[in-house]
């Protein structure tokens, strides 16, 4: 019985009828057609051997030399490895403490393209394992741009749920300064100006597949209206669940004596969050709710106040959407209601600003205004309806992420993937072995 068996999966119609059937379902899943005749190739490899495929290779029955067993194999390599990457998983570094408590800098996570669908490349000719720029430089381009093609996504495992930590292309990631690429190009703008910046900088563009990689928390899905109202963040007009740890910034007053470092590293406070002003003895600390009762309790601990930001003069350039009809901060945002695709809208000078960048940029519009009249390709519009769904992020720690709350809203085509699990964790502060955090290894992300 096992002899037939393997018999039968060294048959070479077995392999071909395998392969093909493999090969015509990837083909569904890609609803590209086009790609049919690929089944003669397959037809050919395993049946006819009429073209040599693998011409590196001699075909006289003589042993592969090293070098060719290399070869075979780092093709394969590459091969299976992009595949991989395009369409299933790809590994992602947590660089900043945007996401924190929830997510630390130094987790090593897998995000999974196939939850929500994998994206298809817009620039397909790139460097293989980089994002946008290649190995050891700093300007050189990892892609060109002779061929590049339009927004398209598989099918996925089911759509973006609220509280969903999402990987996306950062949506304001369009256009980027060469010399400043951790900073948003048209916060740049709106602070000192675009001659300015085009006149003393070297300025490129990115297209959508290769902008910076964001992770942040989905709050928001399409048609949701979202409020920030005192720090508190309300969906729907109902208080978001409690999920994650969402921390906030804290004044932390003492009696002149500093917090005992041991006190820190069991809140999980890293060093570079422990801002002290010994002059006069405040501490300002990123804490969860639970950290924040707990620090109360120190015998050198004063008080304990959350920081809220009411100053919206001085927000305008920063909060979405940059506009003084507008008044918010960061703690006191909305409302605001998440375009959905085909959903209309009501146009006017008034509301424009929110639906600026979603009409010219993300849905590839002429837009202007004239004498008081909105213009959308040439003719004057009322309304928009929109081609895209789009989504909210923001940051587990509210008082430093650089999210929705500043750059505004997330287009479908920008979403890259869902955060799984975290396969490995480093604290950069601790060196090896103390800096492997054990208990976040293989933890799933929630």
């Amino acid at each position: 019985m096992i002899k037939k068996v393997k018999d039968l999966i060294a048959n070479k119609y077995f392999k071909f009828g395998f392969a093909a059937l493999v090969y015509l379902l990837w083909i569904i899943w890609m609803k590209s057609l086009w790609l049919l005749p690929g089944i003669v190739i397959i037809y050919d490899l395993y049946v006819s051997r009429k073209v040599n495929w693998t011409f590196w290779k001699k075909r006289d029955g003589k042993k592969k030399s090293a070098v060719v067993e290399w070869v075979d194999a780092i093709i394969f390599a590459v091969v299976a490895a992009t595949l991989i990457r395009m369409f299933f998983i790809e590994a992602y570094t947590i660089p900043t403490s945007s996401m924190e408590k929830s997510l630390l800098i130094g987790d090593y996570l897998f995000v999974s393209k196939v939850s929500y669908g994998p994206k298809m490349p817009n620039t397909p000719l790139s460097f293989p394992f980089v994002h946008h720029t290649l190995p050891f430089c700093k300007e050189t381009k990892s892609f060109v741009e002779w061929i590049k093609r339009p927004y398209k996504r598989l099918a996925g495992l089911g759509d973006i749920k609220r509280n969903d930590v999402v990987v996306f292309n950062f949506p304001e990631g369009d256009t980027v300064i060469l010399q400043y690429q951790d900073v948003s190009y048209h916060s740049m703008v709106r602070d000192y100006g675009r001659d300015y910046l085009w006149k003393n900088f070297k300025i490129i563009t990115r297209p959508v597949d290769k902008q910076e990689n964001y992770i942040k928390r989905c709050v928001a899905i399409p048609g949701d209206s979202i409020l920030v109202k005192h720090d508190q963040l309300f969906i729907n007009g109902a208080k978001q669940e409690t999920i994650g740890k969402v921390q906030y910034s804290y004044f932390v007053q003492t009696n002149g004596t500093p917090i005992n470092p041991m006190h820190f590293e069991s809140l999980k406070v890293s060093k570079v969050d422990q801002n002290y002003n010994s002059a006069s003895s405040i501490y300002r600390l990123p804490l969860t709710d639970e950290a924040a009762e707990k620090i109360k309790g120190y015998n050198n601990v004063i008080s304990v106040v959350k920081i809220e930001n009411t100053n919206s003069a001085m927000m305008v350039n920063a909060i979405f959407p940059h506009n003084p009809k507008f008044p918010w901060t960061e703690d006191n945002f909305g409302p605001l209601v998440v375009p959905k695709k085909g959903g209309t809208v009501s146009l006017n000078i008034d509301n424009l600003p929110i639906y600026q960048r979603i009409i010219d940029v993300y849905e590839n519009n002429d837009l202007s205004v004239k004498d008081g009249a909105i213009y959308i390709n040439g003719k004057p519009e009322t309304t928009y309806t929109f081609k895209m769904d789009y989504y909210f992020m923001m940051g587990d720690n509210r008082h430093n992420s650089a999210d929705g709350r500043f750059w505004g809203f997330v287009p479908e085509d920008h979403i890259v993937g869902k955060a799984v699990f975290v396969w490995l964790s480093l604290d950069k502060e601790k060196g090896f072995p103390g800096n492997i955090r054990w208990s976040r290894m293989f933890r799933t992300i929630h």
